[in-house]
């Protein structure tokens, strides 16, 4: 990957300024998300004691601030430590060292930016409470702790989770019992296996598709949308990726049954992970002796071999059945702008519905409707350029889950992981670095620390536009807003 040479204005020449910098972002995010962020109802320390002023009237508003510039203070990190990747003066284990200083107090936060984490813990006792989690919500428990912490907006909703995922649920929950705190944390220490498989995957991907793993290190494992989202959410995406990671780093060493085994893995977490897979057929059928269609039609019933059997397995051992499949479009119940369709279909509601008083829901139904159209194109036009096999293959991939994300009828922040787990090991330009730079530190205003939907306040989101494209604009072009060339008065 092309080296940038960082300008002489930059002072930074040590990765522990930024690495100390990120760090105490990371701390304000832990101390400010105690009262700001989606606390545990009931939670022992937070609701009623000494400190409880933190999380209700004026105490919540200062714990919000904190949170926020806590979040400033970990992206002014990032970026610094970023410059110095991209000059060359920052290897593989700084970075590492960094994510490890700035993840880890996010361990013990609450939820960030999300009430996930209830709904998952809900769903995990569902299923050991003997009920079906795809059939049935949270509000058939008996238990009030599980109910009241999960969004009213999901309390009558199923899992839209595969029986993998369900299985680690039940597991946390008969650990941790009724304790939405431990919980949490539990939920958090189990997706930290994602995170090792990354860890794992990244230099095997970072080999195979011509990247720089400090680079896909920095940009994927101590990113924003890692460590906020996935880790200080925690969303289960993050167990998936891992899968997804490492299964697709299999394939690309030959060894294609462990790999599809692995990413089967991923998609009993998530269906999202099923897009990579007819991908991966492709790199297998291009390593056979065979050539042309039966190399094709040996690794697709391979494929289908492997995920049936894996697939089979696990939803025998969570003890459910194939009732997720009907629930993997929940989040469309969501909608917001940030994904293309819906966004379309709210424009074109306000250029033509406001002049004669019409419903948004019909226009954004019909767009959505086109951006699923879309959506199928792109996959199928993709997954066919990608016969070649190989490499391209995987990068036809990761685009093909970046379209999934974006041409989906709703879209959340963290989506953009999906595809970014293989990305990240291209050999990315500086300028491409900085567009990613932006979309990522973007990615927290969509929701107040405690969860709640921020996208149609629009002063805030221009707010957020400028400061995330400030931060783009910092990765190439330290001090952009020249403030050290200013003279003191």
């Amino acid at each position: 990957m092309p080296r940038t040479e960082v300008p002489a204005a930059d002072t930074v020449t040590s990765w522990r300024g930024p690495l100390v910098l990120g760090s105490v972002g990371s701390l304000l995010l832990l101390i400010g998300g105690l009262g700001g962020a989606a606390g545990a109802v009931g939670d022992p320390l937070m609701s009623d004691g000494p400190v409880s002023w933190w999380r209700y009237g004026h105490g919540k508003m200062l714990s919000t601030l904190v949170v926020y510039g806590g979040y400033v203070l970990l992206v002014l990190g990032w970026v610094r430590l970023g410059r110095l990747v991209l000059a060359g003066r920052v290897g593989t284990r700084p970075v590492l060292l960094a994510a490890a200083c700035w993840t880890v107090p996010l361990l013990f936060a609450p939820a960030l930016f999300t009430r996930d984490v209830y709904s998952y813990l809900a769903q995990g006792a569902i299923a050991l409470d003997g009920y079906d989690p795809f059939t049935v919500g949270p509000t058939v428990l008996t238990d009030t702790e599980f109910i009241e912490n999960v969004h009213p907006f999901w309390q009558g909703t199923p899992a839209p989770y595969g029986p993998l995922f369900i299985l680690l649920a039940k597991g946390i929950v008969a650990v941790t019992g009724t304790s939405i705190t431990l919980g949490v944390l539990a939920s958090k220490v189990t997706n930290l296996v994602g995170l090792a498989l990354l860890l794992w995957a990244l230099p095997r991907l970072v080999r195979h598709l011509g990247g720089n793993l400090p680079v896909a290190t920095w940009l994927l494992i101590a990113g924003p949308l890692t460590v906020v989202h996935l880790v200080g959410g925690p969303h289960n995406d993050l167990i998936m990726i891992g899968f997804l990671a490492a299964g697709t780093a299999l394939v690309l060493d030959r060894r294609p049954v462990a790999g599809i085994a692995v990413v089967t893995a991923g998609v009993a977490v998530k269906a999202s992970a099923a897009v990579a897979l007819p991908f991966l057929v492709w790199v297998w059928a291009g390593r056979l002796a065979s050539t042309g269609w039966r190399a094709f039609l040996r690794a697709c019933a391979g494929a289908v071999a492997v995920f049936v059997a894996v697939f089979a397995a696990v939803t025998v051992a969570a003890g459910v059945d194939l009732g997720w499949v009907t629930m993997v479009n929940a989040s469309s119940r969501l909608v917001n702008w940030l994904s293309v369709p819906t966004a379309a279909g709210e424009l074109l509601h306000g250029v033509v519905g406001g002049w004669f008083g019409l419903s948004r829901d019909p226009f954004v139904t019909v767009t959505r409707a086109v951006g699923t159209v879309l959506l199928v194109w792109v996959l199928v036009r993709q997954w066919w350029l990608a016969r070649d096999g190989g490499v391209d293959a995987v990068r036809r991939a990761a685009v093909a889950l970046f379209a999934v994300a974006v041409l989906s009828p709703t879209m959340l922040p963290w989506y953009l992981t999906w595809g970014l787990c293989l990305a990240a090991a291209w050999a990315w330009k500086p300028r491409q670095l900085a567009v990613a730079v932006g979309i990522s530190a973007f990615m927290v205003a969509p929701y107040t620390p405690d969860g709640e939907q921020l996208l149609y306040v629009w002063g805030l989101m221009i707010a957020a536009v400028a400061l995330s494209v400030l931060a783009a604009v910092s990765l190439v072009r330290p001090d952009p807003l020249r403030l050290s060339e200013r003279p003191v008065r």
